[in-house]
């Protein structure tokens, strides 16, 4: 296992600056490749693939979760609207993930059973890993949760494992659109501005509440909260804050 600097910028001090990434070997990776293939083809002829999510979707990526925010955007200036733009961040997302939960989901939610859904939790069982540090090798650990990082099918994986939230938010009557483990919520007010960033706070608190029960955790430090429209409705606002 490698690890490696979020961003070239971070303080190469500080080890929450890191990402673990596993070194697989060829035989595995082509392996996953196959099976990541048969995966997509599953999803996409059934019609299980979230529509709200851009990342690791052919056809899409950071192009298409903007384009599509920024189209809604314009439209409710275009319509004297004010838009409440909620940016939220997940805190090591791969790391967390429940191996039951997610075989759980990928039977409930997807249809994989018999001997691919056995496959699936043969693959997330047993990990081991150990850490090199110059010459120094620690022992090995195995681990409970969590998904290998620097693995070609984990990001399909992880998806699925969130394409539940898509259904939640959509059952609050909330616009949203995900990229990998960021979240935008995004809605637009012409009247009562207090009554509806109670809905956004409650629908955040909902969120935060599922997230809790699938063991991922809110990054409230990284969650940004942005108003837009025109400087003339923008004045009529005051105080306006969102609780995390």
């Amino acid at each position: 296992m490698s690890f490696l600097l979020k961003k070239s910028t971070l303080d190469k001090d500080e080890l929450s600056n890191y990402r673990p990434i596993s070194n697989l070997s060829v035989i595995s990776k082509i392996i996953q490749r196959v099976v990541k293939s048969r995966l997509i083809d599953h999803l996409t002829s059934s019609k299980l693939l979230n529509p709200h999510q851009s990342a690791y979707c052919k056809h899409h990526s950071t192009v298409t979760a903007l384009r599509y925010i920024h189209r809604h955007l314009i439209n409710a200036i275009g319509s004297q609207k004010i838009s409440c733009l909620c940016l939220l961040d997940l805190s090591a997302a791969f790391d967390t993930i429940d191996h039951n939960i997610l075989t759980t989901r990928l039977s409930s939610w997807f249809g994989i059973h018999g001997s691919v859904l056995s496959w699936f939790k043969s693959y997330l069982s047993s990990h081991s890993f150990c850490v090199k540090c110059d010459d120094n090798l620690s022992s090995f650990h195995t681990s409970s949760c969590g998904v290998p990082q620097g693995s070609v099918l984990v990001p399909l994986l992880f998806v699925m494992y969130t394409t539940p939230l898509s259904t939640l938010i959509s059952s609050l009557s909330l616009d949203h659109h995900l990229y990998a483990d960021d979240t935008q919520l995004f809605s637009f007010y012409p009247l009562n501005f207090d009554s509806s960033i109670s809905h956004l706070q409650d629908t955040l608190q909902h969120i935060s509440s599922w997230m809790t029960a699938n063991l991922l955790t809110l990054n409230s430090s990284k969650t940004e909260f942005l108003l837009i429209g025109l400087k003339n409705q923008l004045a009529k606002i005051h105080n306006s804050s969102l609780v995390t």
